[in-house]
């Protein structure tokens, strides 16, 4: 049995100033976006300084999209008592499917600049994320948040700022599908011609699988608990719609190649 160990949320403080752990694996994630960004790049047909470009606005939708897909998803009753703590983002607190909204009108606003195809810009995104999102559950972790149901498995971890029981590390198990396992998959598919909307679709589809897979020992939040059935949570709610486009995409995309 393993026991969370206590970290301190706040990595830095300057006098009134806090830096916060969770804000830094942000910033990590988007270092780590633009620097296999600038790997991707001219083989994929962009300029060298392109990903910088890009990365600007994808941090805005990211950042604006995923605090308040947060808020509409998971704490709008909250929200309409206290307005503020939408901006109080230290706090933690972020939807990856509001910030993948942020993003993909980020990458449409950015098509749209360049005079590019929306999926051209989005399948050379698509496998830049994966490490990002292992940054974010790096913070989750952290900040001792979105931890797993009881279980009696030997990695089984108690959280006593929850209580005493052996529960799933389920940030961790995001950590590891998101981050590094369709980091492979995505990096190694995107890396041979593939039709447009492929990688874009595949990204998609695994994203939606892994994260209904972490749903099924993932401890709903309290204030939600399962919103149907007694199984089904708003994290797997919002996720299986991205399983059924990212089929249809990559169906269509091999379709279309095999007409042409």
């Amino acid at each position: 049995m393993l026991v969370y160990p206590h970290i301190d949320p706040i990595a830095l403080q300057l006098g009134p100033l806090k830096v916060h752990w969770y804000g830094l694996m942000y910033l990590i994630g988007f270092a780590m976006a633009w620097g296999l960004g600038r790997l991707r790049a001219q083989a994929k047909g962009f300029k060298a300084e392109e990903p910088g470009d890009m990365l600007f606005y994808i941090a805005l939708g990211v950042i604006l999209g995923g605090r308040v897909g947060y808020i509409l998803f998971y704490k709008f009753q909250a929200f309409l008592g206290d307005p503020l703590m939408l901006l109080r983002v230290w706090e933690g607190g972020m939807s990856f499917h509001g910030g993948l909204l942020g993003v993909i009108l980020a990458m449409a606003w950015y098509a749209r600049k360049t005079k590019r195809g929306f999926f051209d810009v989005a399948d050379f995104v698509a496998p830049l994320v994966p490490p990002a999102l292992l940054a974010g559950r790096m913070g989750n972790f952290i900040n001792g948040e979105l931890w797993g149901r009881p279980t009696d498995l030997p990695w089984g971890m108690v959280f006593p700022h929850v209580d005493q029981l052996p529960r799933h590390p389920s940030m961790l198990y995001e950590g590891l599908l998101e981050g590094v396992v369709m980091f492979a998959a995505l990096w190694w598919f995107a890396s041979k011609p593939r039709p447009r909307m492929a990688v874009s679709g595949l990204f998609l589809l695994l994203y939606g699988l892994f994260r209904v897979l972490v749903e099924q020992v993932r401890e709903p939040d309290a204030h939600l608990g399962f919103i149907a059935g007694g199984w089904l949570s708003m994290g797997m709610l919002l996720s299986l719609p991205m399983i059924l486009l990212g089929a249809a995409l990559l169906v269509m995309a091999y379709r279309k190649r095999n007409e042409a």
